[in-house]
């Protein structure tokens, strides 16, 4: 299918702005960009309260914002925004969350995690893990009991470090996840599969975009197989919690998204996936500009909610005062 209509005038739209791809511009240029635009994709619903927390220590302290969407909630949702390790910041992904905690019922947290190429790998993925632990550590808090779902969930870069942690807290026995949430996700180093030098997928994200945000984050191009990077190159996917699994039919991301979603099935892992027709690398996060983003919600939360309800808890809820 080719590129629906809505995708086709906003790429010519920023072709008329004269914007430029990633790779052409430096990281202070693509961070003000991405950054303007915020303002066009509208204010999320209202909250039933939001706090902002600071975790770690000196240098390696980073923020995260939750989202409450009323007295009790019905799970938690790590989310880890996406823009190539490099760009963007939970300010840019308001919006979306308090949608997704609207329509969940769940607390969601978004993470702002250290960006390359000041910080590069491991350090997005050291502070994903910090945001994982702090949010089972104050479950009870953050939902009204100890025993609801936690979820992580991210988009493109985002949904790598989701894959990750999803992946982490197996191997180290860290927090149960009852779910991961990977939106057209990095999952392999490997820039010459079919998706990606097909030209029709050289969208708002292209090859040489990719390169150049691989160049930021993982210079080291042989540690980029390591499965902290690259989450499909992991010896063993058994054991990892059940995936929703998106991806759009014209992003360079794709074969490695359905690539991911496939060898997760093969080693007996629960998921639900569907690839976009005509839709273009970021379109789940560009709420009022692209149609399909609310339908691709809609599909996310209706598995989210499933899990919810297969976990409620049957006895009352202790409701605290209590702020975190």
């Amino acid at each position: 299918m080719a590129l629906d209509a809505a995708s086709l005038a906003l790429l010519g739209q920023l072709a008329e702005q004269g914007v430029k791809p990633f790779h052409k511009m430096d990281v202070f240029q693509s961070r003000s960009i991405m950054s303007s635009l915020r303002d066009l994709l509208g204010t999320g619903p209202a909250m039933h309260r939001i706090e902002e927390v600071v975790l770690g220590q000196g240098k390696e302290r980073i923020r995260v914002r939750v989202l409450f969407p009323d007295v009790l909630s019905k799970g938690t949702i790590i989310y880890y925004h996406g823009g190539g390790w490099t760009l963007m910041s939970i300010d840019d992904y308001d919006s979306l969350g308090r949608f997704i905690a609207a329509e969940t019922g769940c607390t969601v947290i978004l993470v702002d995690y250290r960006l390359a190429p000041e910080h590069p790998y491991p350090a997005a993925v050291d502070d994903a893990w910090l945001a994982l632990t702090w949010a089972d550590a104050q479950r009870s808090a953050l939902t009204g009991s100890s025993d609801t779902p936690l979820i992580v969930m991210g988009d493109s870069a985002g949904g790598t470090l989701a894959a990750v942690i999803a992946q982490k807290s197996r191997d180290e026995g860290g927090p149960k996840l009852a779910q991961q949430v990977l939106v057209y996700p990095v999952t392999q180093p490997d820039l010459n599969t079919p998706g990606y030098l097909d030209p029709l997928n050289q969208g708002l994200l292209g090859k040489e975009d990719m390169a150049w945000f691989w160049d930021q984050y993982l210079p080291n191009v042989h540690l980029r197989k390591d499965p902290q990077a690259s989450p499909l190159l992991a010896t063993s996917l058994k054991g990892l919690p059940p995936a929703i699994l998106i991806t759009a039919e014209h992003d360079i991301l794709r074969d490695e998204g359905e690539a991911y979603a496939l060898a997760l099935m093969s080693a007996g892992v629960m998921v639900q996936r569907r690839c976009f027709e005509g839709q273009i690398h970021g379109f789940f996060t560009l709420l009022n500009l692209l149609p399909e983003s609310a339908t691709a919600r809609a599909f996310v939360v209706q598995a989210i909610k499933k899990i919810s309800k297969a976990m409620s808890i049957k006895q009352p809820r202790c409701i605290g005062k209590n702020k975190i």
